[in-house]
């Protein structure tokens, strides 16, 4: 992608000037970022995903008797009627199932991929919505069906309505009213309250981005660093031969302290190993994917003369030192490390570019393929016209 060319996506803007001027600073409004357009999928394949096990889908209606939330599975006879005001069905990850939305989401990974999460598809009747509220990440709203009226403002007091299933505002204070039409996009920084209600039947296309708290990725380094400690740190045992005898047994000697935080320090030490693990880390497939396995009698290397490509759910990534894909850490240098990282970045490999690495690497890829996590680029045949027949 060049960063640099003004995208209608972005009302003009280049990647570059609008991470400058937008990107977690402020919201940006966008009429026919993607002009003509329309549902990836219909109202029923949409319903049908939200009845699978492997997918993330909430049910939020309002009325009489208050907000309600369920989590799905759902069947389609659990749904309401198409006829029935203010409920909204929300699917998690649907770039996961689904090709064309999968290429949707390619089209803003100029934000890293380590932030870039999934595209959530809002189906709301009219009236539809999930109340006043701001989200811990940023966002792009795409209106895909429908009109959606929003109101939007950047929110001092985020004191939540007590007992809801829902994180409410309880006192939201709108700055700007917007409706969008099939095509408009809306972006919204991280903690921007806004509140989007359906103007008749509509779909809309959240693309979310991760925002993990330090603790939260911390506490999963930690754990990591746990499971390397025995074989890093080996099987040294506390000595103590200089022991004295105590009179205060139940004191914790200074020398077993100073023993367990350089045990610590030792690992906190190894920068190599914490990028390791950060990039594993980053890469771990959300709990709900899995990948189907190649057939095994292919073969263990990609196929000559064509391509790869990285299944939609494969998450790849890479530092100076490593790649990383799937929760899986390699080191990697020379032409097969940038090879790789080209892998990462525009997720296909030419069959020339997989003639270019070595037999290792043309091995490690054909493990990747026999797990499901790449698959050969379609071969795609002229039409007999073009071939001169």
């Amino acid at each position: 992608m060049d960063i640099d060319q003004p995208l209608q996506l972005l009302a003009g803007l280049s990647p570059a000037q609008f991470m400058r001027r937008h990107w977690q600073k402020k919201p940006l409004l966008v009429r026919q970022a993607l002009p003509h357009f329309e549902p990836l999928l219909s109202r029923s394949a949409l319903f049908a995903l939200a009845s699978g096990e492997d997918v993330e889908s909430r049910l939020v209606s309002s009325g009489p008797g208050g907000w309600r939330l369920r989590h799905g599975p759902f069947e389609r006879r659990a749904l309401p009627p198409l006829a029935q005001p203010e409920w909204t069905l929300l699917v998690q990850g649907v770039d996961l199932h689904h090709a064309r939305v999968h290429a949707l989401m390619q089209q803003f990974r100029f934000v890293p991929d380590a932030r870039l999460d999934d595209v959530m598809i809002s189906y709301a009747s009219d009236g539809g919505g999930v109340g006043p509220h701001f989200d811990s990440y940023d966002v792009f709203l795409l209106q895909a069906q429908g009109r959606r009226r929003w109101r939007i403002g950047r929110q001092k007091n985020l004191a939540l309505v007590e007992g809801l299933p829902l994180k409410i505002l309880a006192d939201f204070e709108p700055e700007q009213e917007v409706v969008l039409e099939p095509g408009d996009m809306l972006y919204l920084p991280l903690r921007w309250a806004h509140d989007g209600v359906a103007v008749g039947e509509c779909m809309t296309y959240s693309i979310g981005f991760r925002q993990p708290a330090r603790g939260e990725l911390t506490q999963e380094l930690l754990q990591r660093l746990a499971d390397e400690a025995p074989e890093m740190l080996g099987d040294l045992a506390y000595r103590d031969p200089k022991q004295p005898a105590v009179d205060h047994p139940g004191r914790i000697p200074g020398a077993m302290f100073e023993f367990a935080r350089d045990g610590l320090e030792r690992m906190l030490r190894d920068p190599d190993l914490l990028a390791l693990l950060l990039g594993e880390a980053l890469t771990e497939p959300k709990p709900n994917v899995w990948f189907e396995r190649a057939d095994a009698v292919r073969g263990d290397t990609p196929d000559d003369g064509v391509g790869v490509v990285l299944d939609r759910r494969t998450r790849m990534m890479y530092d100076g030192l490593h790649v990383f894909i799937n929760g899986e850490g390699y080191r990697a240098s020379g032409r097969d490390a940038r090879l790789m990282q080209r892998l990462a970045d525009t997720r296909r490999l030419s069959a020339t570019e997989l003639g270019r690495l070595g037999s290792d690497a043309r091995a490690l890829l054909g493990q990747w393929r026999q797990a499901g996590w790449l698959r050969d680029e379609p071969v795609v045949l002229p039409e007999p016209n073009e071939r001169g027949a």
